[in-house]
């Protein structure tokens, strides 16, 4: 059974049919939040930033949010394989054997963020030739400024509750902060769905970027100073754009989406809601996902997610994980076949 589906939109689909897949037709990568279920897509990952971008001279524009903007930061550096494999070393090997506060979970991703950085990855992302990363974070407001628990968890219940009644309400709550190069050619540049700002991001600021965009509320402490924005407390760039669910009136070309799954939630209160999914400029994205027999292959039947860390031990998340990751390969393989052969059409999907 193929373990990988194709999803192209109308436009993209259109696209294809006429010139056939290649690496030059995409201007945009997306790659989501959604903690560990990104290791169920590594090897799709490792092959597209090595291989498939590998010989790319014109500008990839990135946009990716938590777990996501650390997966697009290790292809805008100049070793995209090294960076990426102390990404999966670091981020497995978290190790948690009593329930930690926010503030020693911070301290773990530190570390992670500094693997997956090095010494000269922050330099490198931000004077990337070609590759344009966009790193999301998200400010908050109101009552979710205060990091203790309890005002904390009612200004989000606050924010889940207004957001199930549109998601537009949740501007009231945060404010998106999208860190790049502010490169006027951006299709990320006017982002006008929710209230966002525009920052610079920089060697300097880069490590305090990276914490923030994968500080999940409740689960890590927030991060109150980053170079180049005001001071504040900033959170997970998921919050915002869980999935995506974008308006991009410049984008030139299509857009690649290595995704963990056939569909989309906009925001990171949206997961529940089954009845709301993203719609927004998918009609020109070609969207790489597992199939459900793919999935059911792997350990437990499922791609990781958050809640291993409470169901197994540490031993075993290790294992599950790392198993993962080899299973992942097969996606990378379905990929490189279909591209060799190009056969696409065989296997394009409308989505």
């Amino acid at each position: 059974m193929p373990a990988l589906r194709f999803l192209a939109g109308p436009t993209a689909f259109n696209v294809i049919r006429e010139q056939g897949l290649h690496s030059n037709a995409f201007t945009q990568l997306l790659a989501a939040s959604g903690g560990p279920k990104w290791l169920g897509i590594a090897g799709l990952d490792k092959y597209l930033f090595a291989e498939f971008f590998k010989d790319r001279q014109t500008p990839l524009y990135t946009f990716g949010a938590s777990s996501g903007a650390w997966r697009l930061a290790c292809l805008a550096q100049q070793a995209p394989l090294k960076a990426y494999a102390r990404l999966e070393d670091y981020y497995i090997d978290q190790r948690y054997e009593t329930v930690p506060t926010p503030q020693e979970v911070s301290e773990q991703v530190k570390g992670i963020v500094r693997g997956i950085l090095g010494e000269t990855g922050g330099r490198e992302i931000v004077n990337h030739a070609y590759i344009h990363s966009h790193l999301i974070a998200c400010r908050a407001k109101h009552i979710n400024c205060f990091s203790h628990r309890l005002p904390l968890a009612t200004g989000l219940a606050i924010a889940a509750a207004t957001n199930l009644f549109s998601r537009k309400t949740l501007g009231w709550h945060f404010e998106r902060v999208v860190f790049s190069q502010q490169l006027a050619s951006s299709p990320f540049q006017q982002l006008k769905d929710s209230p966002s700002q525009q920052a610079q991001l920089t060697e300097t600021n880069m490590d305090a970027v990276m914490l923030a965009t994968g500080s999940i509320p409740l689960v890590l402490a927030p991060v109150s100073q980053i170079d180049g924005v005001a001071a504040g407390q900033y959170y997970d760039g998921g919050i915002t754009d869980y999935h995506f669910d974008l308006p991009l009136s410049h984008a030139t070309g299509l857009t690649l989406y290595p995704h963990f799954y056939p569909h989309m939630s906009p925001g990171w209160f949206d997961k529940s809601l089954t009845w709301r999914r993203a719609h927004a400029n998918y009609h020109n994205a070609l969207v790489l996902a597992p199939t459900a027999e793919f999935v059911a292959s792997l350990p437990f039947g499922k791609i990781p997610d958050r809640e291993d860390f409470k169901q197994l031990d540490t031993a075993q998340r290790i294992k599950y994980w790392r198993t993962s990751v080899d299973l992942s390969e097969r996606l990378a393989e379905e990929f490189a076949e279909v591209f060799a052969k190009g056969n696409l059409m065989e296997r394009l999907e409308h989505f």
